[in-house]
């Protein structure tokens, strides 16, 4: 009989063996740490994704925060805040005068002398004149409405704004020519003649532009034939002595 048993105890109730029942601690204190634990990680969660809607409700970090992240190691930040600060602080580049643009005046209808009588009309308001003479063959008989004004890209801010208020209507086209200064006008089926100058001159000035001043359109040839002139009559013989 084991030293454990009480006194007068035995049989079925007699402790032998070496191994003894010991008494374990209650579970409850580890299932409110695991609660704990589960409750932290919960609350962790919900706040992560709270952070992360606010976030995407917002547009993302703060502008300090961008700016920051670029200054350290955004170098395209840095060069895109660089590039929109140039485009803002830049003017506008002004436009030419009328003096400062060499137009080409080719007639593209049946009808003859247009291209002569444009040109004086437009030397006379300030431009200066090029090639003057028919279309090329591109353009010759082709051009159904009341003409073309062709330049270069670059021009179609600047050239070809400033020739467009001399002929309205125009239809404006590219090329790859190198200079922004020469410009073609195409005089087409439907042109009847330029816009009236007072007119013009009123668009060239809502534009900031100073219109031109240039010697006045030669008059056009008379039919009627020169008369003929008169022959000196010979000086007389001096007379001899």
């Amino acid at each position: 009989m084991s030293m454990l048993t009480p006194p007068g105890m035995g049989g079925r109730y007699r402790i032998t063996g070496k191994r003894f029942p010991h008494m374990r601690r209650p579970r409850n204190r580890r299932r409110i740490v695991l609660a704990a634990v589960s409750s932290s990680a919960a609350l962790a969660l919900a706040g992560w994704g709270t952070f992360q809607l606010v976030d995407v409700f917002t547009g993302g970090p703060s502008e300090t925060q961008a700016h920051g992240a670029g200054a350290k190691g955004g170098k395209g930040a840095k060069s895109g805040d660089c590039k929109a600060g140039a485009d803002e602080g830049a003017e506008p580049k002004p436009l030419p005068r009328p003096g400062d643009i060499t137009v080409n005046v080719f007639n593209a209808t049946p009808r003859g002398g247009l291209a002569k009588i444009t040109a004086d009309e437009l030397q006379s308001r300030g431009f200066r004149i090029g090639k003057v003479g028919n279309a090329p063959a591109l353009y010759d008989k082709k051009v159904e409405k009341v003409g073309l004004l062709i330049g270069a890209p670059t021009a179609a801010e600047g050239a070809l704004r400033v020739i467009g208020t001399q002929m309205a209507g125009a239809e404006i086209k590219n090329d790859q020519r190198d200079t922004d200064e020469d410009v073609d006008l195409v005089i087409g089926n439907d042109f009847k003649e330029l816009t009236a100058r007072k007119d013009a001159d009123r668009a060239l000035t809502d534009m900031g532009v100073e219109p031109g001043e240039g010697p006045p359109p030669s008059e056009s040839p008379s039919s009627a034939p020169p008369s003929p002139s008169k022959k000196a009559s010979p000086a007389p013989r001096p007379s001899k002595c």
